[in-house]
């Protein structure tokens, strides 16, 4: 995206776009030209892909790769959908977005899943990242009008039973977004919206083990989202990764006694996505260029534009600084879940990312009722651990149907 070139309103939105995946962060070269050695904060087209969608796991601090199968499980690892319990259900989430910022965002998710036998189940999703209205001007500030920018994924997940323990889980989906319409930039080239596909893949383990006497359940996944080429929103030279994410598991669910139980669960995330690399500079703390290709000169690191395979594959090595930053770029989210009956549920949790990488570290919060059979309602809250955090006051609230086999 030739975000330079664009209008002053567009390149506001981007930032505004960009916020929940570099909050606290200096913009990276990707973005804007310039670099920050201390910080080097990956950036990727359409996050809403990795946005927590639903309520019960953002109130676990986000996690949710090996947690016991519901409507929402295509977003988290497609292979849990193989064992839930019910026959068919529906989820539909909604969380005011950057409310503190922008009054008008939201993301929106409907999910729905049917089992098609005793070893596989069918789910469906559709996500809409609504990025409220903004004014459009061109390079002079005159207006240009009103725009709606936003994000939209839908896509279909089949999960498989490989054993009484094990299942394998597929998704696809179809995305599109327009953030600017058909705005020429100032360098003559016209906007338009990016289109691609993604694809995710996963496992999930479950089994019985024996804690104090009582039959507790272990858990664990992995899940690998968003593989797919990457988006464009002007030209073929100008190509952004998708969030490419490989999340990994485990979580364990502990009877208190025949009502009450407990589970605990833990997530670890990382961006299959190229590091940013550290650029040489002259003197005057300017980036140098090849004279021939004009591509920037990397000290250290790798080309952040090359093919789509070398960056996912290669992302677990090109870190400047080696092994220790690769770790910095690790994602922890913990979580703990008290369930009563399958009537009331209360849940926290805790997100950490790295401050070198973005700096999102948030306690959150929530509850879940039953209202009737099959119908239950979650809220969940978001408490960042600095003051005046984008992210600050975020609530998610989901409502799910549920039919019994």
């Amino acid at each position: 995206m030739k975000r330079s070139k664009h209008t002053y309103s567009l390149i506001f939105l981007a930032i505004v776009f960009l916020a929940p995946l570099c909050v606290e962060a200096q913009n990276s070269i990707t973005l804007f030209g310039q670099q920050d050695p201390n910080r080097r904060v990956i950036t990727t087209a359409v996050p809403f892909l990795n946005f927590a969608p639903d309520s019960r796991h953002s109130a676990m601090g986000d996690v949710g790769v090996a947690t016991s199968p519901d409507a929402n499980s295509a977003h988290w690892n497609a292979a849990k959908l193989a064992f839930i319990d019910n026959d068919m259900g529906f989820s539909l989430s909604y969380s005011p977005w950057l409310g503190r910022l922008v009054p008008d965002m939201s993301v929106n998710y409907l999910t729905g899943y049917k089992r098609i036998d005793d070893v596989s189940t069918f789910g469906f999703d559709l996500r809409y990242f609504d990025m409220g209205s903004i004014q459009l001007t061109n390079e002079n500030g005159a207006p240009l009008g009103d725009f709606n920018p936003r994000d939209i994924a839908i896509g279909g997940t089949y999960s498989r039973k490989l054993s009484d323990n094990l299942s394998l889980g597929i998704s696809a989906r179809f995305i599109h977004s327009n953030l600017s319409g058909n705005i020429s930039s100032a360098g003559g080239n016209d906007s338009r919206p990016g289109i691609s596909v993604g694809t995710d893949i996963g496992l999930y383990h479950q089994s019985e083990v024996l804690i104090s006497g009582r039959d507790a359940i272990w858990s664990w996944g992995a899940n690998i989202s968003n593989i797919g080429p990457k988006i464009t929103y002007n030209s073929a030279e100008d190509l952004d990764y998708l969030p490419t994410n490989f999340r990994i598991g485990t979580a364990l669910k502990l009877p208190m006694d025949d009502y009450n139980n407990i589970t605990f669960a833990l997530d670890l995330n990382k961006l299959m996505v190229p590091t940013p690399p550290l650029y040489e500079r002259d003197a005057n703390g300017q980036i140098i260029r090849d004279p021939v290709t004009n591509r920037p000169s990397i000290q250290a690191g790798n080309d952040p534009t090359r093919p789509l395979l070398s960056g996912m594959f290669g992302s677990f090595g090109d870190a400047p600084d080696g092994f220790r930053e690769e770790l910095q770029e690790i994602m922890i989210s913990f979580g703990v879940e008290y369930d009563y009956d399958g009537k009331f549920a209360v849940r926290t949790g805790y997100f950490y990312e790295n401050p070198r990488k973005g700096g999102r570290r948030y306690f959150t919060m929530g509850v879940g009722f039953r209202i009737i059979e099959g119908l239950s309602f979650d809220f969940s809250y978001l408490v960042p651990q600095t003051q005046n955090h984008p992210l600050a006051e975020t609530l998610r609230l989901s409502v799910a149907y549920n039919i019994n086999r």
